[in-house]
């Protein structure tokens, strides 16, 4: 080759190379699919200056709500609602269930809640979002342990088992497949203990649907409360009672209830409920819910050993039901807007000495003595007959001592924390409350 055509061959030679290294570069990798289900996951405050932590929640169908369990919102009709962004909003409680234990939280529009995914086999892997023991956006993993494992005999929702780990502050969050698909919501941990032990239970993605598509519609029907408390005939009682060990034996049945309207009596064998043979406690929620829609049940009892059909109905007028819906219509019941520092409980001196301290008062509960003295509200000295408070207060205290120290008065706090939800009864476990 003629030397003074080298360096051209070189130069077309390295462009070529470095258009192959170009053409070579992987595309951005897409999100994987853990990452997405993520972005759908929320953190559940309270919607108050106490910012109290309340569990975990997710987007649901085309993003215009979110959902989590009942037990995590309690009362609240609205929350405080934090994405794996940081991004902030408030959301509006508009449905609740608290005996199947689902809310459903109106939130901003503009993003996709959470694919549904097949319905998980048994052994399948599956993953665990929330927020355990407050610890955000984390993620478990673990294997189906059961497909239908019904943890309250109440509560007509067979559960899947599972042993990714979820503690505290999970409830609410989704479990999902290896495409991060829902299959279904976090929602307990085996009774006997507030921590996870290797066992947790999800409510089902399609009887999830079904229960979040009614609250949206206004279509789900709520349970009701029976007032009937009843154990299975085990084949011990069956022996004493001289009977076949199949039914439900009544305990006790309160007084005015629909139990009771229907004519049950404690001593009463309960042997079907429309139709539906009881054989465990846990039929009898399920035979009431197929029996909704009628309003009213036979339900085939054996007393004194005499075959009984009795008519028990499901729904009283005057009885209040397990299922709310948020009522905008109407008027809501308004705080008090502002306080004096002897509205909040203190009796004051000269020179901001406290003499007293009124019994159940804001100021007993945030720790001010008779004695202290007031040396500064909100980080300054003023005038303290003219103070007025609308939020949450800080004072300087003056101990008789000489020492000083800072209290926080916030009247408008509501003092209420996380509560576990089980079926258990402490007296006696076999004793079921319908």
């Amino acid at each position: 080759m003629p030397a003074r055509l080298l360096p051209a061959v070189l130069l077309s030679l390295s462009m070529l190379s470095l258009l192959v290294l170009v053409s070579a570069k992987p595309a951005p990798a897409a999100e994987a699919p853990l990452e997405q289900a993520l972005a759908a996951l929320f953190t559940v405050h309270t919607a108050d200056a106490e910012d109290r932590f309340l569990g975990s929640a997710f987007l649901w169908g085309d993003g215009t709500v979110a959902v989590t369990n009942a037990h995590v919102v309690g009362d609240a009709t609205e929350v405080r609602l934090t994405d794996a962004r940081g991004r902030e909003e408030i959301g509006l409680v508009i449905g609740k269930d608290a005996v199947r234990d689902v809310a459903v939280i109106s939130v901003a529009t503009g993003r996709q809640g959470l694919a549904f995914g097949a319905a998980p086999a048994l052994g399948a892997e599956v993953w665990a979002l929330g927020a355990p023991l407050g610890i955000e956006f984390t993620v478990t993993e673990g294997r189906v342990s059961a497909l239908a494992r019904q943890v309250e005999a109440a509560v007509p929702i067979l559960m899947l088992q599972h042993d990714a780990a979820v503690n505290p502050g999970s409830s609410g969050g989704p479990l999902v497949d290896d495409s991060g698909a829902l299959v279904g919501m976090n929602s307990q941990i085996a009774d006997g203990s507030r921590m996870f032990v290797g066992i947790a239970y999800a409510i089902p993605a399609d009887d999830l649907s079904r229960i979040v598509t009614g609250l949206i519609d206004e279509t789900l029907l709520p349970l009701p409360e029976l007032g009937l408390t009843a154990r299975p005939v085990d084949r011990q009682l069956a022996a004493a009672l001289g009977i076949d060990a199949s039914g439900l034996l009544v305990d006790g049945v309160t007084e005015g209830s629909l139990a009771a309207l229907g004519g049950l009596q404690a001593g009463d064998v309960v042997l079907a409920l429309g139709g539906h043979v009881l054989v465990k406690s846990g039929d009898l929620a399920f035979a009431v819910e197929a029996a909704l829609p009628d309003g009213v049940a036979d339900v085939a009892v054996l007393r004194a050993g005499e075959k009984l059909l009795l008519s028990v109905p499901l729904l009283a007028d005057d009885m209040a039901s397990n299922l709310s819906l948020r009522d905008v219509s109407g008027a809501v019941p308004q705080r008090v807007a502002s306080y004096t520092l002897e509205t909040l409980g203190m009796v004051l001196g000269a020179d901001g000495l406290v003499t007293a301290v009124n019994e159940n008062s804001p100021a007993l509960f945030a720790g001010v003595a008779e004695g202290d003295r007031i040396v500064a509200v909100n980080g300054a000295v003023t005038d303290l007959s003219a103070v007025t408070i609308d939020a949450p207060v800080l004072l300087l205290l003056q101990g008789e001592t000489g020492a000083t120290r800072h209290v926080l008065i916030d009247p408008w706090a509501t003092g209420k924390t996380i509560r576990p939800v089980g079926g258990a009864n402490v007296l006696d476990p076999d004793v079921v409350v319908f």
